[in-house]
């Protein structure tokens, strides 16, 4: 059976324009700095991100780890969102190998860190206290519900960063969905931060990579800590090839990966028992199972793959549904019909 798979985004197979380039690329040894196809990549992601430099990294994890240990010593703090990635589902790295210590802020409906909870938590250099070196936001806020923080917020953010000799980080890791769903230059998103990572999985399909952006000094920095983290990779043009298709071809079609979300969610609207939230700005649907929903999470997701869909959990009676490249109209449709079946 042909499954439409709406677990996640990250589910992403190449498509066959980078499965060609793949097998055709021209390679070198990155950590000698000689891959042709790597310095492309890189050199493609800092300008459309408007940076010094750029770094290819195998995953986003360690995008969000570099930045993390360029900007802060160890026993130092940096404010996240306590819905952030960095925070619930990167293992906890800051703190078990660069010993940083996360200042959990609530993350707002919207995905936004309040400013004034950001202004209050700073700690100054007591020496009671950490010492606060960084804030983290996340664009667009996975947990949230997918969405997208505004080029007007993050210059707030950026500013507030800078008025208290803060660096600022954001983890983009869906960066292009923000632009997408803002109807901005991705640039207008990430000027104000001292660092961005970003993924070339995901919404742009590559099999495997994401890319840390910044200035030339804190690259420099993280190419370091990149091999000391096992990072260094060789001949790895074939991963990177795939990563500059996501750039020139990916990132245009994310709108319909949006629209499908739309038209998914509406569709929804059809089954009895899914409490549906607000209609998903970006590629995310979230929705908790109605009371007398008798079936269990794990029953769904078992009789949706009966029908040909795969779907997975996000908590307790709580699903989420991921569009992207591999799901068409027809992937939507089929979703929505299982739904219904299932519902009533």
């Amino acid at each position: 059976m042909e499954y439409v798979d709406l677990r996640s985004d990250t589910v992403t197979k190449p498509t066959p324009e980078m499965r060609e380039a793949m097998a055709e690329a021209e390679v070198g040894d990155d950590v000698y700095m000689d891959d042709p196809t790597v310095n492309a990549l890189q050199v493609k992601a800092a300008l459309m991100l408007g940076k010094e430099d750029a770094l290819f990294v195998p995953s986003g994890t360690m995008g969000n780890l570099l930045a993390l240990l360029v900007h802060c010593q160890r026993g130092d703090e940096a404010i996240v969102g306590d819905k952030a990635h960095i925070y619930i589902n990167e293992a906890g790295g800051m703190s078990a190998l660069g010993g940083i210590h996360p200042r959990l802020l609530p993350n707002q409906a919207d995905g936004t860190l309040a400013l004034e909870n950001i202004r209050a938590s700073i700690q100054t250099e007591d020496v009671h206290h950490t010492i606060t070196r960084l804030i983290c936001i996340e664009n667009t806020q996975n947990v949230c519900g997918g969405v997208p923080l505004t080029a007007e917020y993050t210059a707030q953010v950026g500013k507030l960063a800078k008025d208290n000799g803060l660096f600022f980080h954001i983890d983009g890791a869906r960066i292009f969905n923000a632009a997408a769903a803002l109807h901005v230059d991705v640039k207008d998103l990430t000027d104000p931060a001292d660092s961005v990572m970003f993924c070339l999985s995901k919404g742009l399909a590559a099999p495997v990579g994401s890319m840390l952006v910044g200035r030339r000094k804190f690259i420099a920095r993280a190419r370091h800590l990149r091999k000391m983290l096992g990072g260094g990779m060789r001949q790895v043009g074939v991963l990177a090839a795939a990563g500059l298709i996501s750039l020139e071809k990916m990132t245009g079609r994310l709108g319909q990966d949006h629209a499908r979300a739309k038209s998914l969610f509406e569709g929804l609207k059809q089954a009895r028992g899914l409490k549906l939230e607000a209609s998903p700005s970006s590629n995310m649907i979230y929705f908790d199972l109605a009371d007398h929903v008798t079936l269990t999470d794990d029953q769904i997701i078992e009789e949706m793959k009966k029908r040909g869909v795969l779907v997975d959990w996000a908590g307790a009676r709580r699903i989420r549904l991921v569009t992207h490249y591999w799901v068409d109209d027809a992937g939507v449709e089929k979703a929505i019909k299982g739904f219904a079946e299932i519902l009533g």
